[in-house]
């Protein structure tokens, strides 16, 4: 049986984004030996599993990416949760402001995309589930290292509501946002948390990794 594990970025106060899904502040803040830190993480998966609109998101962005990240981001196997049964692989009205934040922030470091990844078919015909609870579950039963679940704001909610994450890494930014899109609010109930490491970086980012108690 392998766990689920949810990586997400967050701010001091408890938002994973702007009240407008902005993420330009936690692109800000990162340095060198915290993408490192991610990228470690992002190796360790056996699967990423995100909900349909950061799936967009990524799907438009990681295939060209000159990033360290883009190459698990690429390489390794995608599901999506989402209430249809197929997802096309680019569609614009689809995508969210977190995409446009990182671009701007590429264009602002004068970092230009690079050719399409050889890689770059993984996200074309990516599996979709439909069933959170149940699909999750079976993933879980199968072998293989852990499960990653990445954003948005709504999906990791969901998780948190019917305690599906047997693992939080949570990278903390030194940003207070005073509101935003919150991780816990739909905790149904008090999540007890163990703290396995913690990790500071120079910028003042802290990456925490905790197991819930609840589920083990």
């Amino acid at each position: 049986m392998r766990k689920l594990v949810l990586k997400m970025s967050i701010s001091v106060d408890g938002f994973v984004a702007g009240s407008n899904g902005e993420i330009n502040w936690l692109l800000r803040t990162m340095d060198q030996a915290g993408l490192k830190w991610i990228e470690n993480t992002l190796w360790q998966a056996g699967v990423h599993i995100m909900g349909s609109r950061t799936f967009h998101d990524m799907a438009a962005y990681w295939p060209t990416s000159s990033d360290p990240l883009a190459a698990p981001m690429n390489e390794i196997p995608k599901i999506v949760f989402s209430k249809k049964t197929s997802i096309e692989k680019e569609n614009a009205e689809l995508t969210t402001q977190a995409l446009k934040d990182a671009t701007q922030l590429d264009n602002e470091k004068g970092i230009s995309k690079s050719s399409l990844s050889k890689s770059a078919f993984t996200w074309i015909n990516v599996p979709v589930a439909n069933d959170l609870v149940g699909d999750i579950a079976k993933l879980k039963q199968q072998e293989g290292n852990f499960i990653l679940a990445h954003g948005g704001a709504s999906f990791a909610q969901e998780l948190v509501k019917h305690d599906l994450i047997d693992e939080y890494r949570l990278v903390i930014h030194p940003v207070v946002l005073g509101k935003g899109l919150p991780l816990f609010a739909s905790a149904q109930h008090q999540l007890y948390l163990e703290l396995v490491s913690s990790t500071a970086f120079a910028k003042g980012v802290i990456a925490n990794v905790y197991t819930s108690v609840n589920n083990n």
